[in-house]
Formats: structure tokens, C-alpha cells, sequence
């Protein structure tokens, strides 16, 4: 499968690129950025074309890799779609269930393959975890926090406008639902408050009857970052393993999965536009909740 990349930031380069161009079975035939002087590096580095057009390359390649902001890709992959090319997305899929809605018909209508990156989801001790504690029930609830900083010396992402203006909820809030949904299933209303430096705490109450709770932000203390999950219920408490494996190779996993789905005439993946959809409905009723002080139920 010939793909291209859109995208010339850090995580297209270290993450999408590298991992496709190391690939045994896929192919990594362009890249295409917003600043073209970028996309010629990029493509010069991993031995392939720089394209000056999105369409041009889309048009190109059998899957498109995308690592834009949410408000670029959902766009670029509704053409991609449109286009008949399969999709293997970053998350959050976009940043409201309009725009993910729009790629979810693209991909439906077509019956093309489609995976959303929630990187931890692409490690095997997690996905292990989940499928168990799904087939094992009795969770009265469960908890995720992520406290990140990007703005620690060095970072590669204390530039990135969509971060700075949404926040945590937005960028590690997509890490930690899509851990808590396959375990507690659907949401059925949300309450979000703003906390210090930017944090956003979230309740959701789960069409299950589980409660989840959500704490995040990207401007944590230096001594309270951290990441965590947990589930607790009839069984006890029962955290979450360690990912045990790099980004890197999580995206090598992702890399497979969309093969597979495509191979399977679109087969659905456990993450794939659909989910990466009710993802943003949380997130988007989450976002509302908080600005207007009420619980808001996803559409």
C-alpha cells in the first residue's frame, strides 16, 4: 500500500515518516506540507517525493497518514476520502462531530479502512487489558489523569497554537477516553470545570450506570505530572498497564491494523473513524459544559 504523508511537524517526521519508511509492506511515496521548504527535507531525509499539492498527492497514493492540526486534517481527510483513500488519522479526529461526521459518511460510503492514532491503543499490554477488563464487567467506574507540560525546555510542541488554545482536554483528553470507553462504554451526559493552569476536570456518566472522571492539562507543575488509569468495581481496583513500547512502534502497529482493514474490505477497527467520532462528541459536549456551567449530554 503506497502512502502518503501531510504533515512536516515533529510527529510527522519522527513518528508517520519514520515509521512508514521503515515498514516492511507499506510504502512511503510523498509528503505534503503547508511550507514546502519543510516537505522537501522531510521527503529528501526518507528518500521520497515532495508534493506542492495536496490533491496531487492524494491522488498518488492508496492511504493517506495524517498529522495536521484537528481543523486541517478533518478537511484533508474528507478529500482523501472522497477520493477513495484510506485513512490512518491523528487524534482528536477533529474538533466538532460536524466535521467528524463528514468523514465518517466519506468512509461509510466507500467502504474504505480507517484507523485513528490514539497511541497508547497500538500497544499490546494495554489493548490485553482492555478486551479483559471489557469481558469482565462489574466496573462501577474508572479514573484517568494526565498531567502533561509542553512548555518544559525543549519541548516539541510549546509552539502549537491548537494546544496552547484547547488545551488539555483536546490533546491528552483523546488518550485517556479512548481508554475508559471500550471498558465503560458509551456517555450519556458530561459536566467539565476549568481548574488551575488550565486543567480540565471531567465527570461522565456512562449509558452503563459507570461513573468516569477525567483530570487534564498540558501546563502541569513539574512535580505533578504524571499519567494514570484505572478501573474500580466487584473485582477491586485494576490500573491500567505501562504501554511498554514507543511511539515508533505503536505507529508501525497502526500501520498494520489499517492494512489489515483494508485487505478485509474495511473491516472496522477497534479505533477507527467511528470511534474516533465518539471521541470528539465527548470531548466537544466536554469543551461546552465548561464554558456554559451545565452538564450537556453528546450528540
Amino acid at each position: 500500500m503506497r502512502f502518503g504523508v501531510l504533515g512536516t511537524g515533529h510527529w510527522a517526521a519522527e513518528t508517520h515518516a519514520a515509521a512508514l519508511a521503515a515498514h516492511p509492506v507499506a510504502e512511503l511515496a510523498g509528503i505534503w506540507g503547508r511550507d514546502p521548504a519543510k516537505a522537501k527535507a522531510l521527503a529528501d531525509r526518507w528518500g521520497t517525493r515532495a508534493y506542492p499539492d495536496a490533491d496531487a498527492l492524494i491522488a498518488d497514493v492508496d492511504a493517506v497518514a495524517i498529522a495536521l492540526p484537528p481543523d486541517i486534517q478533518s478537511g484533508l481527510a474528507e478529500r482523501a476520502a472522497l477520493a477513495g483513500r484510506h485513512l490512518l488519522l491523528d487524534k482528536p479526529l477533529a474538533f466538532s462531530t460536524e466535521e467528524a461526521d463528514r468523514i465518517v459518511r466519506a468512509v461509510d460510503e466507500r467502504g474504505l479502512a480507517s484507523v485513528v492514532f490514539f497511541t497508547n491503543r497500538f500497544a499490546a499490554p494495554v489493548e490485553t487489558f482492555l478486551r479483559q477488563a471489557a469481558a469482565d464487567g462489574g466496573w462501577d467506574g474508572g479514573r484517568a489523569t494526565a498531567f502533561a507540560s509542553i512548555f518544559q525546555p525543549g519541548g516539541h510542541y510549546g509552539d502549537s497554537h491548537w494546544r496552547r488554545e484547547r488545551g488539555g482536554l483536546w490533546d491528552v483528553g483523546p488518550h485517556s477516553l479512548s481508554v475508559l470507553l471500550p471498558v465503560l462504554g458509551p456517555v450519556a451526559e458530561v459536566t467539565a470545570l476549568e481548574g488551575p493552569r488550565g486543567a480540565a476536570h471531567v465527570l461522565l456518566r456512562h449509558h452503563s450506570g459507570a461513573i468516569g472522571t477525567l483530570a487534564l492539562t498540558l501546563d502541569a507543575r513539574p512535580a505533578a505530572q504524571g499519567f494514570s488509569c484505572d478501573f474500580y468495581g466487584e473485582r477491586g481496583i485494576a490500573a491500567v498497564p505501562e504501554a511498554g513500547t514507543t511511539a515508533l512502534d505503536a505507529f508501525a502497529a497502526a500501520v498494520d491494523r489499517l492494512l489489515t482493514a483494508a485487505r478485509d474490505g474495511g473491516a472496522a477497527d477497534p479505533c477507527d473513524v467511528r470511534f474516533g467520532r465518539e471521541v470528539v462528541a465527548v470531548l466537544e459536549a466536554a469543551d461546552r459544559s465548561g464554558r456554559e456551567g451545565r452538564t450537556v449530554v453528546p450528540r
